[in-house]
């Protein structure tokens, strides 16, 4: 199987689950005991987290372990909308976002919240004017992310956050796409709270991270006892979160290295799949936009009978089939791509382990795919 689904999620790094296998057949002890082994395990997640906090430029008491970006996302957005109720219940976002943070906002709907989705461009980016233009006397919260999933776009940011902060308005930015990929400085993006997914950069599944900035309070989302400093009772997951901790220290150590490497292997991708198809469209900025990520769309053909016709290719579509035919996504009708070529959309992306070998067969493999569809089609 060629894994180019690196979006998705990424496979464990084999380092990674080396530094984990202690955690699973002997390192067991309660984290909160106060006895040799609690105490070491309880050392095992302060290395984690001083790991976590190296990457994302923060200090090791900004960092909240979680089950998930998920979670990590809900924590942020509910805990600072009620964290500032008194001032207002507006909350700003734009129209690209990941379901993790958009349902949220429309489960704070159902609870007296409001929130404006800013539209992004044809490259699928939010402009800073339009969100300072979406901004209300009650706007408590703007929550954007960094990364778009699909498209790689990159959002600007800090610019954003130089606008909102100064208002008294908290700014978070779900990074869960970006974190590995491109440098994610709590700092230089000056936001309040980054969200973190540990299996997007070769971690385990089911843990995460809530950076959330020194002197900022928000209320749980659980209640319990005081693990994480108060901030998420229940007892740590050691086993993942020195997987993660792990993987935060390889993608610091490796990031210089490998963003101009997976940006020369998508180039190349790029360029020879538009080679031979011209008529082919790509999506997202074409310079701002992560180094691994490419979204190409091959007009009046359909993603899934692509997918169809290289079952041995792992990528993801553009287009979901539901029960009156297949529908473009949420991200590519924001952008305003056309149907003709939205409902033809290739994700593609790449990774750590990912060859020029492996590039080379993913284009032999699309190219002869999408010739075959094409050659299915009536003139």
């Amino acid at each position: 199987m060629l894994y180019l689904d690196f979006n998705a999620t990424t496979p464990v790094d084999p380092r990674v689950a080396d530094v984990m296998l202690p955690f699973l057949r002997n390192h067991f002890a309660n984290p909160s005991s106060n006895h040799t082994l609690g105490r070491a395990s309880r050392s095992a997640i302060d290395r984690a987290r001083l790991q976590v906090s190296r990457l994302l430029g923060a200090q090791p008491d900004e960092i909240i372990f979680t089950s998930s970006g998920t979670e990590a996302n809900n924590h942020a957005i509910i805990g600072a909308v009620l964290a500032n109720r008194e001032r207002g219940n507006h909350i700003v976002t734009c129209n690209v976002e990941h379901p993790a943070v958009t349902e949220v906002c429309r489960h704070l709907e159902t609870l007296g919240f409001c929130f404006t989705e800013v539209a992004v461009d044809s490259l699928g980016m939010v402009s800073v004017e339009d969100v300072a233009a979406a901004i209300t006397r009650e706007t408590t919260l703007v929550t954007i992310m960094l990364a778009n999933n699909e498209v790689g776009t990159l959002q600007p940011i800090s610019e954003i956050a130089g606008l909102v902060r100064p208002k008294g308005i908290l700014m978070h930015t779900d990074c869960a796409q970006a974190v590995g990929k491109v440098p994610v400085q709590l700092s230089e993006l000056g936001v309040d709270m980054i969200s973190v997914a540990g299996h997007k950069l070769y971690g385990p599944k089911g843990v995460g991270v809530l950076c959330i900035r020194r002197g900022l309070e928000l209320p749980n989302l659980m209640h319990g006892a005081g693990h994480e400093n108060g901030r998420r009772p229940g007892t740590e997951n050691i086993l993942e979160i020195v997987g993660l901790g792990e993987a935060c220290r390889l993608a610091e150590e490796d990031l210089a290295e490998e963003l101009p490497r997976l940006t020369e292997l998508r180039n190349h991708l790029e360029k020879s799949l538009l080679t031979m198809f011209p008529e082919a469209r790509i999506n997202g900025h074409p310079e701002l936009r992560l180094p691994n990520t490419l979204s190409i769309s091959f007009p009046d053909l359909r993603a899934d009978e692509i997918m169809a016709a290289m079952p041995n290719v792992a990528i993801s579509a553009g287009a979901a089939c539901h029960g009156g035919g297949p529908v473009a996504s949420r991200v590519l009708t924001s952008m305003g791509v056309p149907e003709r070529w939205a409902l033809g959309t290739l994700r593609i992306s790449l990774g750590r382990m990912t060859t020029p070998a492996e590039v080379d067969q993913g284009i032999e493999e699309i190219s002869r795919a999408v010739k075959t569809i094409q050659r299915g089609k009536p003139n």
